[in-house]
């Protein structure tokens, strides 16, 4: 039953890795991104079943919430051409007035 679960994971990520390369828009890429992602974190916990290692289901997590933290970064990234707190140009800052 692990087997035939891995197998459909493996076919599922090949589907998303097409759908993240013939992507229309940048959103429908980064979706596809996450999408792999979710669907390794799935891999890895039923590898970790299969192969009698439950402490693969810790390193699961772990990449479940690299995954997510990498998601948001990547989104406002797009949306904001950067990761920090950069004024607009032009706008005064509060110590400046």
């Amino acid at each position: 039953m692990f087997a035939a679960a891995c197998a459909a994971l493996f076919v599922a990520m090949l589907l998303i890795l097409i759908r993240s390369f013939m992507g229309p828009t940048l959103y429908d890429r980064v979706l596809a991104v996450n999408a792999f992602g979710t669907l390794t974190v799935l891999l890895i916990g039923t590898m970790g079943f299969l192969t009698g290692r439950p402490d693969f289901l810790d390193i699961a997590l772990l990449y479940a919430l690299i995954n997510f933290i990498g998601t948001i970064a990547a989104l406002k990234f797009f949306r904001y051409r950067s990761l920090g707190k950069a004024a607009p140009k032009g706008a005064a800052r509060q110590e400046d007035a």
